[in-house]
């Protein structure tokens, strides 16, 4: 079983890397840019540039890429006023080739910029416009590329720590062990835990790492193990991910003493993706963060009878990014698409539902708390509706 696990995680590699948080090169903010905003006329069309990875060569990025422009092109038939004229560009999924579409695209009209996919393309894509004033919503969840006009829409470790955090201090888990895998997504995922930890008064009991391998997780679970213990911890927060090295810990940590009971798992990724796994005695108790499940499944039946197959995870991005901007440009305000009016406090209805951006560029989505019993996904605390109300 573990060795089938780990010969799925290379062919799992390329999906992780776009519908999580995998596609996590070290890029630099954009500097010093204030995203203002170009001025837009109330009443007129506002054109919307829409950076899609077409042109890669690559069949999984012409997928996505279909995909985004699907969603798009639906909420923008869906939007209540607020006229927008789309422009698709294709970036090939290449940084050099994104900025220049980019500046490409803000010299043709468009008042702000939604995508590219990659970290690195909406790095360079948002430096190309910075001196514009054009924002960008790019399709990533990376924050170290978030800040000046660049925003990402995809939901990041942050968010997710600090939502399992808050439900964990609320029922009694003050005190936290983290344990991460040695790659960069282990690395921002113990940072952000860490971050949520501490930023929401709890207690970080220390932090342990494994090499991802099946060996390296074995070997280190005796380690784990005896760290939680002697730290007290109510939780081992890990960053371990379901379709890889997660199974292998959660097997490996009770067969070390540890007991799920007394210390419970807490995962920054999403369980539900290998439901099978939800079966192991080690994750039983174990809490998940999960975005609106009924607004989840209303927008995948609405694609589906649109395009006659189910929408690729990203594809909501994309719908996500059209609906914020209807809904501004809609209100008539000639700076509908600055800064102060992208991150709104109250911010906008999504596809999984609630989200909004944040001033550091990155944002905050709704989310339900989940806990596994007896192999099943129980709701234990349901996502926000609002936010500032109960749940968040």
């Amino acid at each position: 079983m573990f060795a089938s696990l780990f010969s799925r995680r290379k062919a799992l590699a390329a999906l992780a890397a776009m519908a999580g948080a995998m596609a996590l090169a070290a890029c630099e903010p954009v500097p010093g840019a204030v995203g203002a905003g170009p001025g837009i006329a109330p009443g007129a069309p506002v054109r919307v540039a829409l950076l899609v990875p077409a042109g890669s060569g690559s069949p999984s990025d012409e997928l996505i890429a279909t995909h985004l422009e699907n969603a798009a092109r639906l909420a923008v038939a869906d939007l209540d006023g607020g006229a927008i004229e789309l422009q698709v560009y294709a970036t090939g999924g290449d940084p050099a080739r994104a900025a220049q579409v980019a500046a490409r695209a803000v010299s043709d009209g468009a008042a702000i910029i939604l995508g590219p996919l990659y970290a690195e393309e909406a790095n360079a894509a948002g430096v190309a416009v910075a001196s514009s004033g054009v924002n960008l919503l790019a399709f990533s969840n990376n924050p170290t590329i978030a800040g000046g006009n660049v925003f990402v829409l995809g939901q990041t470790f942050r968010n997710t720590a600090d939502r399992l955090v808050r439900y964990g201090l609320r029922h009694g888990v003050n005190n936290y062990l983290v344990a991460h895998g040695q790659d960069l997504q282990g690395q921002i995922g113990r940072d952000s835990i860490i971050a949520a930890v501490r930023g929401n008064g709890g207690t970080v009991a220390g932090t342990e790492s494994y090499p991802l391998s099946q060996a390296g997780v074995v070997a280190a679970a005796p380690r784990i193990a005896a760290a939680a213990r002697a730290a007290g911890a109510g939780a081992i927060f890990t960053t371990a991910g379901v379709n890889a090295e997660l199974p292998i810990l959660a097997t490996a940590l009770p067969e070390a003493g540890l007991d799920p009971s007394v210390t419970r798992f807490i995962g920054l990724t999403r369980w539900n993706a290998t439901p099978q796994a939800l079966s192991l005695p080690g994750l039983q108790g174990g809490l998940f963060a999960l975005p609106d499940q009924q607004m989840t499944a209303l927008f995948e039946s609405r694609y589906s009878a649109a395009y006659g197959t189910p929408p690729h995870p990203l594809a909501s991005l994309a719908y996500d990014g059209i609906a914020a901007v209807g809904a501004l440009v809609a209100r008539g305000d000639t700076q509908a698409l600055g800064r102060r009016a992208l991150t709104q406090a109250q911010g906008f209805q999504g596809t999984s539902g609630i989200f909004r951006l944040l001033p550091d560029g990155t944002n905050e989505r709704g989310l339900a708390v989940a806990e596994v019993r007896g192999g099943q996904i129980t709701i234990v605390d349901r996502a926000p509706r609002a936010f500032g109300g109960a749940g968040s």
